[in-house]
């Protein structure tokens, strides 16, 4: 009965705690959008950028449009995702609406268009990248994107990106050229700034390891990363049988790793490259 009790207060702080990130991000997402970029006229993409730009032409609250126009991706995205992606998308966007009303008339922090590009991408990366991270959801355009993607041989990211240049260059057509492409500058600033946020630093990379001292080099991965490698049988053309390993690590350990090859054997050959997902919990030894 303790063990349930446990667990419930666990889930239920888990969830508290999602909702009071998420609200976080949406706070510095809305400032990001009222005091760096509606102001200077540089769009942010997807729906959003949808939303500024009607909003920009017909005077009305960008708020509205943010509720309107997610409304027909929520839904996409529930028939999708289940309810746990309805929720949280739900109070995202109303939290979002609301944010974006209430800051509305805050005051610019910067009229130079280069700042409010490149200042403007950091804290929407952050903001919406924090929100994304703890499962919430400002913008539905990556709900079609992962329908489209099923029925074509186009990435998800390759579906959003195309949308989005599509939005830049209407925009280039209504507000003139120069501001599609500080827009579209914005627009990567901040895509790498999610990746990162929502990512964060335990972002999983493979190192594989060719080295004639696998043993020793194993062992002292794992005395100090925690890390279990595994063994593999290569041979190379020029210098024959080799041992590689291969060991699964987090972002903040390649300094590390880098540190234990080169004491422990640095004539051997390593490669690191990052993985997208990782399924199973072996990746750390308990």
């Amino acid at each position: 009965m303790c063990a349930i009790i446990i667990v419930g207060d666990s889930m239920k702080f888990k969830v508290i705690l999602d909702y009071m990130v998420m609200t976080i991000g949406i706070i510095i997402s809305s400032l990001a959008i009222e005091s760096f970029l509606v102001p200077n006229l540089i769009l942010d993409g997807g729906v959003t950028g949808v939303s500024m730009m009607l909003s920009q032409i017909t005077k009305l609250p960008l708020s509205i449009f943010i509720v309107v126009l997610n409304i027909p991706f929520v839904y996409i995205g529930y028939k999708n995702l289940g309810n746990r992606f309805l929720s949280k998308a739900i109070y995202s966007m109303v939290i979002y609406s609301v944010m974006l009303s209430l800051f509305h008339n805050i005051p610019t922090f910067t009229d130079d268009i280069l700042l409010a590009t490149i200042f403007g991408g950091l804290f929407l990366g952050l903001g919406v990248g924090l929100v994304i991270r703890f499962g919430g959801c400002l913008d539905g355009t990556e709900s079609v994107a992962m329908v489209l993607s099923k029925k074509t041989s186009l990435s998800v990211g390759q579906v959003v990106l195309i949308f989005n240049l599509f939005i830049y260059t209407l925009a280039g057509f209504i507000f003139g050229f120069d501001r599609a492409l500080y827009s579209l500058l914005t627009y990567f600033i901040t895509f790498k700034i999610i990746d990162t946020v929502s990512e964060g630093l335990e972002q999983a990379k493979a190192a594989m390891i060719i080295t004639d001292k696998h043993t020793q080099v194993a062992q002292t991965i794992y005395n100090r990363l925690g890390r279990t490698v595994t063994l593999l049988n290569g041979k190379g053309l020029i210098s024959g049988e080799k041992s590689v390993m291969y060991c699964v690590i987090t972002r903040i350990e390649v300094p590390e790793l880098k540190r234990i090859i080169s004491e422990e054997d640095h004539s051997a050959f390593v490669t690191i490259t990052d993985i997208s997902e990782v399924i199973g919990n072996h990746i750390k030894s308990v």
